[in-house]
């Protein structure tokens, strides 16, 4: 109906099926057959059609000053959507979790906004689920299982938790994974259950009580370099320190079970140009990081 109110605008306004069907990039004959049927619905002539062209009948004055001013609102609207979507200046939200959107992301976050200085960047941190539609948010990076939902779902790859210690430890690191039960350690809560795997595909399930708990990775982290414990982390968060001597691998042959990485967006709302230049270019930093595995 929307579009047949467009039609039958374009016409009043232009006198001629020709100049609307020009105007429109239609056929003369869908505009005709289009507002013949808007006719029909409403069961009135809105136009008088002549040799002289096109005039509007009494109804269809009094209907066209009804619909003009609100179909012309309406395309300006779209006019400004459109505009906005494909625009490469303003905001981009983005939802992540803590422990990925901050220390692994930093430079990924530094380099974007540098390289597009024109687009805000909106970066909500949270190691919950959050509701995209009640965050407005364009994209949300997702750690780890995901229940069934309408949202759009891009697997980016994995990364995996693996055993570290300061080099430095008062304590003596284990020769065996049975030993990791005698040394001290350190978790965070989303990682206090460890569950290892050995490179050949043995599952040792540890019944761990661990000294220090924390809800935030970075404590944890920070609490071991410091000495006072092993711990089961991601890769992505003890990289730097291993490469800076800070850390060390512990039992190289056995890693936590892999993690699986996702960027998701809202399945019915359109991703506009800087949303997707982010996910892009966060995929491509992703696929390009020593700690992530690529998937397939």
């Amino acid at each position: 109906m929307l579009d047949d109110l467009k039609i039958f605008i374009t016409a009043a306004n232009k006198h001629s099926f020709t100049q609307a069907a020009k105007s429109l990039n239609m056929t003369i004959a869908t505009v005709s057959r289009r507002i013949s049927a808007l006719e029909q619905a409403l069961g009135c002539e809105l136009l008088h059609r002549s040799t002289k062209g096109l005039k509007l009948t009494p109804i269809g004055e009094d209907y066209y000053q009804e619909c003009a001013e609100f179909i012309d609102a309406l395309d300006q609207r779209i006019s400004n959507l459109d505009k906005t979507l494909h625009s490469l200046s303003g905001e981009v939200k983005i939802l992540a979790p803590t422990n990925l959107g901050s220390g692994p992301l930093d430079a990924f976050w530094q380099h974007f906004a540098s390289k597009h200085p024109n687009i805000q960047l909106n970066i909500e941190l949270s190691n919950a689920i959050q509701d995209m539609h009640e965050n407005r948010a364009d994209l949300a990076i997702r750690s780890g299982p995901l229940p069934d939902s309408s949202l759009i779902q891009k697997r980016l790859g994995f990364i995996e938790p693996i055993l570290v210690a300061s080099p430095n430890t008062s304590f003596t690191l284990p020769n065996r994974v049975e030993d990791i039960t005698e040394c001290p350690s350190i978790a965070a809560n989303m990682f206090s259950d460890w569950r290892l795997i050995h490179q050949d595909g043995s599952i040792c399930a540890l019944q761990k009580n661990h000294q220090h708990l924390s809800n935030d990775m970075n404590i944890s982290l920070n609490l071991v370099k410091a000495g006072a414990g092993i711990t089961l982390m991601p890769t992505s968060m003890v990289y730097n320190a291993i490469q800076a001597g800070e850390l060390i691998q512990v039992l190289p042959e056995w890693r936590g079970q892999k993690r699986e990485i996702r960027l998701v967006w809202p399945h019915k709302r359109s991703l506009s140009a800087r949303a997707q230049l982010l996910r892009d270019e966060l995929t491509l930093f992703l696929h390009q990081q020593a700690w992530f595995e690529q998937a397939d």
